[in-house]
């Protein structure tokens, strides 16, 4: 796969957005809560993520966005794989403590709830929507984040729960919108 730099396409002189106006815009933005669960045994750990995205069917990859001030971006760097639970209503308790809510870290995170084994030995949250399990493919550095690009090993559904949603600096149910 090639990167195409489009710095090089742009004049240089380009304004930049608003900051508050591109958060507030972002805030009005309904994502799913995830939380990204990265590493095995106590050096385990994990961080909330709105940013995730179908990124291809064939071969099936997801898209996951970090902050690479985040506490979990050097984990993730020496991760070989991670996974991707998507939250039900209910689990905003999981999203704040992942979110670093409480100065919680690292293994931490996990005590509370029932976790999964996964074939990448990464865990899965019981009673998600959904629990992605994958390989690291590709992570692309570009500003204060990074893309990671995760090659998908399994997916798990529970089709009787409704996800957890963020919209306007809180979590949402599909019913309260």
């Amino acid at each position: 796969m090639s990167i195409i730099d489009l710095a090089s396409y742009m004049p240089s002189h380009q304004p930049s957005a608003d900051v508050p106006a591109f958060k507030h815009a972002m805030g009005r933005l309904a994502g799913a809560v995830n939380v990204i669960t990265i590493g095995t045994g106590q050096s385990r750990t994990g961080f909330t993520a709105t940013s995730v995205s179908s990124y291809s069917v064939e071969p099936p990859t997801i898209l996951v966005s970090l902050n690479r001030n985040s506490s979990s971006w050097q984990a993730l760097l020496e991760a070989r794989s991670f996974a991707v639970n998507i939250l039900a209503e209910g689990q905003s308790d999981v999203a704040d403590r992942f979110a670093g809510r409480g100065g919680i870290k690292g293994n931490d995170r996990y005590v509370g709830w029932e976790w999964d084994r996964l074939g990448s030995g990464t865990l899965g949250l019981s009673g998600a929507v959904s629990v992605i399990d994958c390989d690291i493919d590709e992570i692309i550095e570009r500003h204060s984040h990074a893309i990671v690009l995760g090659r998908v090993r399994t997916v798990e559904t529970d089709p009787d729960v409704s996800p957890l949603l963020y919209w306007r600096g809180d979590y949402q149910n599909l019913a309260g919108l």
